[in-house]
C-alpha cells in the first residue's frame, strides 16, 4: 500500500519510493573543503579591480570557489593591484608557484551595467591564454563569475566546466515543502513551486528549461512539469493509483514513469506531452527510481523482484532485465555518468546508507562516503562531480564530491530540511 503524506520520512522503503522523498534553502551556503589529496592545479587569482565598487558580487571570489569545489584546482595567494591591462612580474608569480594567473576589472556603464573584463596568463611562458569582456544586468553577475570559472576551467583542463549550470531541490520549512532552483555552487536560490504538500523526485529535461517532479496537491501522487522561467505548470500523469520517479530521456521526448494503474508499481514510458503511455516492465515486484543510460539505449531502474531492492538494466523498449548491483542486500537511486561509464548509487551497509560509484565496464564497486544518511545521487553533466543530500553535524545538508570521495564539499543550508538534488544539463 502506498504512504500516504503524512509519513514521509528521510529514509523510505522500497514500497515508498515508489512515490515519496523530500528537501534544501534559501540560507547563505558555505563551502568548507575537506579530505582531498593528490596534486591540483596552482592558479592565482587576483581580486577584480573596482569589483567592491562597482557589483554587490565579489567576482574573483566567486571564481576561486568555484574552482577549488572541481577538486582540480588549488588558489595560490595572490595579492591586489593587477588587473587585465597589467603586465605580470613573472619572476613574482613564479616565486608563488602559481601555473596560471588570472586578473580582471569591473566597472559599470552608462546604462547601469557592469563590464566584467579578465584576462587568463600561463605563467611558465609568460603568455595570455584568453581575454574575454562581458556586459551583464547586475542581477547577472554572479552568473558571470562562473562563467569566467568555466572558461578557465575549459582552457587549462580541456573540457567543459559546470559552474554555469544549475541544480533543483526540494526543501521542507515547517509545513510547506519548496521547490528551489539554485547555482551549482548553491546560491542564487529562486523558488519554483511552494505546496503544503509533499514535492518530490524533480528531474531536469535535458533543455534545461523544465523540470519534471511528483506533486501531492491533489491528495495523490500525480506528475507534473513547470517550465522554470515562466512558472507555468502542466500536469503529466494523473492515471489511477500512484504516479512517480520521472526520468527524462536524454533527447527529451519521452519520460520513464512508475505507475500502480495496472496494479503493483511497475515502469511504463510516455511522450512529453502526455500522448502514447506504453508498460515497459511486467513484474510481479516494485520497479521504480528508472534512469535512461546517456545514449537512451538502456533504462537502469530498482527492483525488489529477487527479494530485496537492487538495480537492474533492461532495453530502454522494454524486455528482459538483468541485475547490476550484487554487494549487499540493498542498492537503490541511480545515476549513470554523462559518459555511461559510471553509476553512481546508495547502499545500505549495516543500518548506514552510504553513496557507492560502480565501474560499468569491470562491475567493481567502491563506497566513496563514510556518512550514514546518503541519498539521491546526481551527475554534473560533464560528471567530475556527483551532489547527494545526507547528514551533517545533525543537519540535513547537500554536498558535491568527487568521484573518488576525496574531496567533498558541503552546501550547508539552516533552518530547513535539505534534499532530493538534481544536477541541470549545460543548457542554460
Amino acid at each position: 500500500m502506498l504512504a500516504s503524506p503524512a509519513t514521509v520520512s528521510r529514509r523510505y522503503t522500497l514500497a515508498a519510493l515508489a512515490a515519496l522523498g523530500v528537501g534544501p534553502a534559501l540560507a547563505q551556503v558555505r563551502i568548507d573543503i575537506a579530505g582531498y589529496g593528490g596534486s591540483r592545479f596552482p592558479v592565482a587569482i587576483v581580486d577584480f579591480r573596482d569589483d567592491a565598487k562597482a557589483s554587490t558580487q565579489p567576482i574573483a571570489a566567486i571564481v576561486r570557489a568555484d574552482l577549488e569545489r572541481s577538486g582540480l584546482f588549488r588558489s595560490v595567494d595572490a595579492p591586489p593591484g593587477l588587473s587585465e591591462t597589467s603586465i605580470p612580474a613573472w619572476a613574482d608569480w613564479k616565486a608563488r608557484q602559481a601555473d596560471a594567473l588570472v586578473a580582471g576589472s569591473v566597472s559599470r556603464l552608462a546604462d547601469g551595467r557592469l563590464d566584467i573584463r579578465f584576462k587568463l596568463w600561463d605563467v611558465a611562458k609568460g603568455s595570455e591564454l584568453i581575454g574575454q569582456a562581458q556586459a551583464v544586468h547586475p542581477d547577472d553577475a554572479r552568473l558571470a563569475a562562473h562563467r569566467i570559472a568555466d572558461t578557465i576551467y575549459e582552457i587549462l583542463l580541456g573540457e567543459k566546466g559546470v559552474f554555469a549550470t544549475r541544480m533543483a531541490y526540494v526543501t521542507k520549512a515547517g509545513p510547506r515543502y519548496s521547490l528551489v532552483v539554485a547555482d551549482a555552487d548553491g546560491e542564487g536560490a529562486k523558488v519554483a513551486l511552494t505546496s503544503p504538500e509533499p514535492i518530490i523526485s524533480p528531474a531536469w529535461a535535458p533543455n534545461g528549461r523544465e523540470l519534471a517532479y511528483v506533486s501531492f496537491e491533489s491528495r495523490k501522487a500525480t506528475v507534473r512539469i513547470q517550465d522554470v522561467l515562466t512558472g507555468g505548470r502542466r500536469v503529466l500523469a494523473d492515471f489511477k493509483g500512484s504516479n512517480s520517479a520521472p526520468a527524462w530521456s536524454p533527447d527529451g521526448q519521452q519520460l520513464a514513469l512508475s505507475l500502480s494503474r495496472e496494479g503493483g508499481t511497475q515502469l511504463f514510458v510516455i511522450n512529453r506531452d502526455g500522448s502514447g503511455l506504453r508498460r515497459l516492465t511486467q513484474s510481479g515486484a516494485i520497479d521504480t527510481e528508472a534512469c535512461y543510460s546517456p545514449d537512451g539505449s538502456k533504462i537502469y531502474f530498482v527492483s525488489d523482484r529477487g527479494g530485496g531492492p537492487q538495480v537492474y538494466r533492461m532495453p530502454a523498449s522494454g524486455g528482459s532485465a538483468e541485475r547490476v548491483t550484487f554487494n549487499g542486500s540493498y542498492n537503490i537511486s541511480p545515476a549513470i555518468s554523462p559518459d555511461g561509464k559510471t553509476m553512481a548509487y546508495i547502499t545500505r551497509q549495516n543500518g548506514a546508507f552510504r553513496l557507492s560509484v560502480m565501474d560499468l565496464g569491470t562491475g567493481q564497486s567502491q563506497q566513496i562516503t563514510e556518512s550514514s544518511d546518503d541519498e539521491s545521487p546526481a551527475f554534473a553533466p560533464n560528471g567530475k562531480l556527483i551532489v547527494y543530500a545526507t547528514r551533517a553535524g545533525g543537519k540535513e545538508v547537500l554536498m558535491t564530491t568527487t568521484l573518488d570521495g576525496k574531496m567533498k564539499t558541503p552546501l550547508l543550508v539552516t533552518l530547513v530540511e535539505v534534499r532530493e538534488p538534481t544536477w541541470g544539463p549545460f543548457t542554460r
